[in-house]
């Protein structure tokens, strides 16, 4: 009925169907992963969830000085840039296990982790 070297149209909606569910899957995993930043030798630890968003910060009372907020200010966006380069790793990771390999291989566009899945990055 199909010439030879047709796809099977049945075959590539449940292969397309298969792939769907384990993008949601992959994506409700890294919604609840979470992913730390330190700076400072560990004086700042950010938390990040998988998708990148800011859900900890920790600071040592050892890094603040009154008298020098900006050191702090600068410990805690080096923190939190590095929970997010690490949730970025983690997202390639994931989405990299996918079947077309979404993760390491997606263009990056300039809109973040995996064909955006993060959001730009800084």
């Amino acid at each position: 009925m199909f010439p030879e070297g047709t796809p099977d149209m049945q075959a590539l909606l449940a292969q397309a169907a298969a792939m769907q569910e384990q993008l949601v899957a992959t994506q409700e995993a890294m919604a609840v992963a979470r992913v730390d930043g330190t700076s400072g030798g560990g004086l700042v630890v950010a938390t990040v969830s998988g998708t990148g968003d800011l859900v900890s910060l920790l600071i040592d009372p050892a890094a603040c000085d009154p008298d020098d907020t900006d050191t702090l200010a600068d410990l805690v966006v080096a923190a939190v840039r590095d929970a997010t380069t690490n949730a970025h790793q983690l997202a390639a990771v994931q989405f990299g296990d996918l079947p077309g390999g979404l993760g390491g291989d997606a263009p990056d566009l300039g809109q973040g982790g995996p064909a955006g899945f993060l959001g730009p990055r800084d």
